[in-house]
């Protein structure tokens, strides 16, 4: 069977927690649940350093704009993951070119990062921090049933990928408006604030000094 639906699936889930798909690989890799996953997503050290990124990503993906500031840096982290591992799978299954593997993986890891992080910074404009919370949970248990579900089911398991990532962009290009408006009044509000701070200053500059004649 070809490992494309496979390498489809981890590229959709690594564009959301990479760390979180290179731990649930290594560990399925490990039991023998699998057979797909290759020795060096199972090695140990890998499994230590995926866990504890895994954990890192966990407390600051419910935190407002500190999940923006965490999707900025891994914007290079996770497409690369997605190709690293779909690279990986196809080695070791051998019915797909490393190469195109890697491409397909690492694409559309940018895609679904791309939806992850548009939909961050729209949930961010909201004032209350449970929204963030929710939804980081979601996605995690999201990644984690759907990478499971593609042991068993690669193919369905790649569909579902797929309705998710277009269901994603659809939603994303609806959301650039209210996030393009919360940019512009952000940057409305800094500059009305920069004025009144320096209107203040011309204020205090021209304002008399106190007539000392009525202490007299």
């Amino acid at each position: 069977m070809s490992v494309l639906p496979l390498v489809f699936t981890s590229g959709w889930a690594s564009g959301i927690n990479a760390y979180a798909v290179v731990l649930l690989f290594g560990v399925f890799g490990a039991t023998g649940l699998t057979d797909e996953v290759p020795e060096s997503l199972q090695r140990t050290d890998v499994l230590v350093v995926a866990g504890v990124l895994f954990l890192c990503e966990a407390v600051a993906d419910k935190i407002p704009y500190v999940d923006s500031a965490w999707d900025s840096v891994h914007t290079v982290i996770r497409p690369i993951a997605g190709a690293v591992v779909g690279a990986l799978l196809a080695g070791q299954n051998g019915s797909l070119p490393e190469l195109a593997a890697g491409a397909v993986g690492g694409s559309t890891a940018l895609l679904s990062h791309f939806v992850k992080a548009g939909t961050r910074m729209a949930v961010n404009t909201s004032p209350e921090p449970f929204s963030n919370v929710a939804l980081s949970l979601a996605e995690d248990l999201g990644v984690a049933a759907i990478v499971t579900f593609a042991i068993f089911n690669p193919v369905a398991a790649a569909t579902i990928a797929a309705v998710l990532l277009a269901l994603g962009l659809a939603i994303l290009f609806v959301l650039a408006q209210q996030i393009r408006r919360f940019l512009r009044r952000r940057s409305q509000r800094r500059e009305e604030r920069h004025l009144m701070d320096a209107a203040a200053g011309r204020r205090a500059r021209t304002q008399p000094p106190p007539d000392e004649s009525d202490h007299f």
